[in-house]
């Protein structure tokens, strides 16, 4: 799969799934317009008090002057006498009505920040609900190949951290930027009404700070994602090690995983070191700026104070709104961080979401009827991933509808990769596979696997109780149906000596039970499915001779009317089979029944006469036990 670097238009593509919350957005953003316009009017209420009380003290000290210089001195402060009085009367009163405005204005920039906050949180988490779920979605459409090619790690850390950081810019980030923005413009655009020329000494300032802040940003947008794929790469070598710490103990490879689990987090706290070293410069980067920009106010400012042409108040509402301006600049730090990471993570959750599946519907698929289960496999021709050498090498073969066809050879030969060609798990890369004439890619995948019963060598179990996993399949199946797939799986009898029988947790992965009623269990949930095509890989590989030969008898009488498929590594499992095929090198070597067979093929009479007669001792002692348990 090819890698892209975190883009702004991965990030853009996130920050649109905002359009499916429309009026939770509004309210935030009109929350955070409504909360910046009253954090704006401060300023201007703190310059009335000031001048109130400079009116007021001028107000008291030209009242002690003689009456006859009164008028004088009023004249020279540019004043009626009448207007300085009133002042000085009004002062107090003026200066009560200016600190209850403010904290007016402060309550109602509590409250919209207070909404701000909330609705911004409420939507981000909204977004990362459906980005979960959309990512979630796609990773079970993939075919087999993309997992083939993906550790189950690293799609885990997409699915929370990638998503989590997205989810933190647009619930906070974004909002910033904008406030951020809104501050910015607002603030200038008064610092113009109050004072130009001194609004020009620090405007060049901005557009420098933000083409540095730019250029830095498009650096470590690229590094967050390395982080990412170093904290993928990580948590794929935990995820591993946590599902195979058995393994881990048995071969006393403790002290290897360890080392291999400190080198992973070594590159990955050095790449986090190399992009904090990047965004930790910022921050001085942004006092200097705004540091600059402060001395280059005080002298032009100061000049003007003391040339008379700007008066205290407006002095010190003009720095206010400056604060204004470059409290924006030292917050882009912050963003451009958030922002980076964001965009990274966007760009990785993407790659994902737009992935094309290898196995998907034809554009004009049909659903597949009732089958009576004919497969035929005609020169079909499989690669992995589309190269190398083939797995499968023009293989043919006609399994009639009702037949049992056995699979038999040696690890390699192609025995698994015929059986996941059936239900299309992958699609061959030459020739075609038919059902009851039918090409399985012209059909539909839900409709050809409904019809298809599969019990894989792995048996997989999900957390829940017993009943659950057997009906995992046909959830409004009943409780007959489900115990009587569990006699035919012969996993009655073991369910019942559990604790709370059929309502028993299995817990994680089944891990409460044994290989053998794992498999039983599977067993059991293929079969309640009543599948036209039942396929079973090696399913009675856990299980010993005894619970294998219950599990043939009740097999043989479910496979009736069923065309099956199976794999099993003892040849004593497919004797009765109408059709066994013998593969090797990804060919099928000879083919026919077990009688058959002996007298034509060389391989099988070999693999016959090195198992057979170990296995018959055995499954005749079982088969005895059996009937005198049951007798």
């Amino acid at each position: 799969m090819k890698r892209r670097s975190g883009s702004p238009s991965s990030l853009a593509r996130a920050v649109r799934y905002l359009g499916r919350y429309r009026r939770e957005t509004a309210m935030a953003y009109g929350a955070l317009l409504l909360a910046t316009g009253a954090q704006l009017m401060v300023p201007l209420i703190i310059q009335r008090m000031l001048d109130t009380m400079t009116r007021g003290v001028v107000s008291l000290q030209v009242a002690s002057l003689p009456e006859a210089v009164q008028a004088a001195a009023a004249s020279r402060l540019g004043i009626t006498l009448a207007e300085l009085t009133r002042a000085g009367q009004n002062a107090v009163q003026a200066l009560l009505i200016s600190g209850l405005l403010i904290v007016v204005f402060a309550a109602i920039r509590g409250l919209f920040a207070f909404a701000q906050a909330y609705m911004g949180e409420r939507v981000s988490q909204n977004v990362a609900f459906d980005m979960r779920n959309d990512l979630f979605a796609r990773i079970q459409r993939l075919s087999f190949s993309y997992h083939d090619r993906n550790h189950t790690g690293q799609l885990m850390v997409r699915a929370t951290d990638d998503v989590e950081k997205v989810r933190t810019f647009i619930g906070q980030g974004l909002l910033m930027a904008t406030s951020a923005l809104v501050l910015m413009v607002g603030a200038i655009v008064i610092l113009f009404t109050l004072n130009p020329r001194l609004t020009l000494v620090v405007l060049p300032i901005l557009p420098a700070a933000l083409l540095l802040f730019m250029a830095m940003g498009s650096q470590a947008r690229p590094m967050f994602e390395l982080v990412q794929r170093r904290l993928s790469a990580l948590n794929a070598i935990l995820q591993e090690n946590m599902a195979g710490i058995k393994v881990v103990k048995a071969f006393s490879r403790e002290a290897e995983q360890e080392k291999r689990f400190r080198r992973a987090a070594d590159d990955f706290m050095f790449q986090i070191l190399k992009v904090m070293r990047l965004m930790t410069f910022l921050m001085p980067l942004v006092f200097f700026i705004a540091s600059a920009g402060q001395a280059a106010i005080l002298y032009f400012g100061g000049r003007q104070i003391i040339l008379g042409t700007l008066t205290l108040g407006e002095w010190q509402t003009f720095s206010l709104y400056l604060a204004f301006v470059f409290i924006p600049v030292a917050q882009l730090g912050f963003i451009i961080t958030q922002m980076s990471q964001a965009s990274a993570s966007a760009t990785r959750i993407f790659e994902i979401t737009d992935a094309r599946s290898d196995v998907t519907d034809a554009q004009e698929a049909t659903s597949l009827p009732q089958v009576r289960g004919r497969v035929e496999f005609e020169n079909v021709t499989f690669r992995y991933f589309g190269g190398g050498k083939p797995v499968l090498d023009r293989v043919s073969f006609i399994a009639e509808p009702g037949q049992q066809v056995a699979l038999l050879g040696r690890t390699g030969s192609g025995k698994s990769t015929i059986i996941n060609l059936i239900p299309r798990f992958y699609d061959p890369t030459e020739g075609e596979i038919r059902i009851d004439g039918h090409d399985i890619r012209q059909v539909t995948l839900e409709s050809l696997r409904g019809q298809i019963g599969i019990v894989l060598q792995e048996s997989t179990l999900f957390s829940g109780t017993i009943r659950d996993n057997i009906a995992f399949g046909r959830t409004d199946a009943g409780q007959d149906e489900i115990v009587q797939a569990a006699q035919a799986a012969a996993a009655h009898e073991f369910i019942m000596e559990l604790p709370d029988g059929y309502d028993t947790p299995v817990g994680e992965r089944g891990i409460t039970l044994s290989g053998g009623q794992r498999q039983r269990l599977a067993i059991a949930r293929a079969l309640l499915l009543d599948p036209r095509i039942l396929i079973l890989d090696d399913s009675t590989s856990s299980v010993d001779l005894q619970t294998e030969w219950r599990i043939q008898q009740a097999l043989t009488r479910l496979m009736q009317d069923r065309t099956s498929f199976i794999i099993a590594q003892r040849i004593s499992t497919v004797l009765n089979a109408d059709q066994i095929l013998v593969l090797d090198e990804g060919a099928i070597l000879a083919r026919g029944r077990h009688e058959e067979l002996l007298e034509s093929s060389e391989i099988y009479a070999e693999i016959y006469s090195s198992q057979l007669v170990d296995d018959s001792v055995g499954i005749a002692v079982d088969q005895n036990a059996a009937l005198a348990s049951e007798g």
